[in-house]
């Protein structure tokens, strides 16, 4: 791999190891613990995203990387029902054969962070995305789709893009995203693909849980309505 890529590595595995000094330091200060975890992660990520993007200006530039913006967009969106669908088999072949709760541990902690602190929720939506995209497809999958074949190199990437989100409960589901992610970047030769796709994940995800509440209320209602409108024609 080319140095610059060690150099990202070591750039993104810092930021993630930063917190265990950052976030005590900031409640030394006086921040509460979500604001001060929240607070560090924006603050370290939005410094490492940057760093990582400087490193790969050069290949960001090339041809390969200025597919028609408007592809981009309609893979993003293909993309994004992709992924959902293969979460969603993965999901059911999880609570079939493993019975595995639907719920994630790892996702409820960081809804848990972004609920008290809310400036939290640009790290899953924005940052995340960027920076996962960068480490676990463009580096990751294609130092080895380079040297090997789709197969291997997602095979690999996508076991270490699920390892690294430490739910291991829901290996299959990130394994499903992470295969889904590194389709979009070999079928678009672009990295902004998936990373457009996983922001509309994480989104989706971070609606979904931050409005539970609010859906299934409204769920309920719309069938008792359903229910309401049937009974008066039968």
């Amino acid at each position: 791999m080319p140095r610059r890529y060690w150099y990202i590595i070591i750039i993104y595995l810092a930021t993630q190891l930063s917190g265990i000094i950052g976030a005590p330091l900031l409640m030394a200060l006086g921040f509460g613990r979500a604001d001060a975890i929240a607070v560090w992660s924006i603050f370290s990520f939005t410094i490492a995203t940057v760093w990582m993007l400087l490193l790969l200006k050069p290949e960001l530039a090339e041809r390969s990387e200025k597919a028609r913006i408007g592809s981009i967009l309609l893979w993003s969106i293909i993309g994004f029902f992709l992924t959902v669908f293969a979460q969603s088999i993965a999901g059911m072949i999880e609570a079939s054969l493993f019975d595995v709760a639907p719920e994630s541990e790892n996702t409820q902690l960081l809804m848990d962070i972004a609920e008290q602190s809310p400036i939290f929720i640009l790290l899953p939506v924005i940052f995340a995305p960027i920076t996962e995209e960068i480490i676990f497809r463009k580096i990751i999958f294609g130092s080895i789709y380079k040297r090997s074949n789709f197969l291997v190199a997602v095979v690999v990437s996508s076991l270490a893009f699920a390892a690294f989100h430490f739910d291991f409960t829901h290996l299959l589901i990130y394994f499903a995203a992470g295969s889904a992610f590194a389709f979009l970047y070999v079928k678009t030769k672009s990295i902004i693909t998936p990373i457009i796709t996983h922001m509309l994940l994480n989104s989706m995800v971070v609606v979904a849980q931050l409005y539970r509440e609010d859906l299934e209320n409204y769920i309920e209602q719309m069938e008792q309505m359903e229910t309401i409108l049937l009974g008066g024609w039968f």
